[in-house]
């Protein structure tokens, strides 16, 4: 993210920024530290992703003020500062308080504690990743008609429509073989588990192509072809992970509200 921002000329603390993406992810790891995290706690585990992301968002605000010497710039260097902390440490949050989704076993016998996690986050992966195979050789043997030609020319209708039916895939995969053999089969009926890997794998991978989409916009009006120098040949770290932050609390609405699991 830094490296849009300077391409246009500001620039936001660098510090503050790593130290604001960071502060999010490890505070949504606050329940995994917790030796025996209380089932009924006030805060619950969304709350340690916001209580990280209102430190940052506040250790931000002060970091300017810290430096502010010549009006003109800070209100804008706050302004990158908060979207890089909301946009990548909060959303990389959503990682984590996913794979820490917690299903009592208590009702549903054969379940062990919150190991729905651990499909949830192997589901989104997979979905995502798989979608990101099918738009990619779809869309090169069969891409015709352009998706969002300013954005990204490289993606087609063709393309988008093969990564939904790949995520269709992942998702039949993850959760069904998959989560029996981690011991948390569904207890559906055939055809609600059939529509429940359809509708996931639909919103998911919508929200993967949103994702990497928005990303592209992000580079684009930062006229940089790589969003960073790490994983040269890849389009930098972010490039790998641009579908899975915005699928990510799309997914975690999902199995919160039931549409998937036992």
């Amino acid at each position: 993210m830094l490296a849009f921002f300077r391409q246009r000329g500001h620039q936001p603390l660098a510090w503050v920024v790593y130290l604001g993406v960071s502060v999010p992810v490890i505070a949504s790891c606050g329940p995994i530290a917790w030796i025996s995290y209380p089932a009924y706690c006030p805060v619950g585990r969304l709350g340690w992703l916001a209580a990280g992301l209102t430190f940052a968002l506040l250790l931000a605000l002060m970091g300017e003020m810290r430096r502010f010497a010549v009006a003109g710039n800070s209100t804008i260097h706050l302004a990158l500062a908060s979207l890089s902390i909301l946009y990548v440490g909060g959303l990389l949050g959503m990682l984590v308080q996913l794979r820490l989704l917690n299903i009592d076993p208590a009702n549903h016998p054969g379940s062990t504690g919150n190991r729905y996690g651990l499909i949830a986050w192997l589901s989104l992966l997979i979905v995502v990743k798989s979608s990101d195979i099918g738009q990619y050789a779809v869309g090169r043997m069969l891409g015709r008609h352009k998706l969002a030609k300013i954005l990204s020319p490289g993606k087609t209708w063709e393309g988008a429509i093969g990564g939904i039916s790949f995520a269709l895939m992942g998702a039949l995969i993850s959760l069904g073989p998959l989560a029996g053999a981690l011991g948390c089969p569904s207890g559906r009926s055939w055809t609600l588990w059939l529509g429940g890997c359809f509708f996931y794998a639909v919103l998911v991978g919508t929200a993967g192509i949103v994702g990497d989409l928005a990303e592209s916009m992000l580079k684009r009006d930062a006229g940089v072809k790589d969003s960073s120098h790490w994983l040269p040949g890849f389009g930098g770290i972010l490039d790998l992970l641009d579908s899975l932050l915005v699928a990510a609390p799309v997914a975690y609405a999902l199995w919160v509200v039931g549409l998937v699991g036992p």
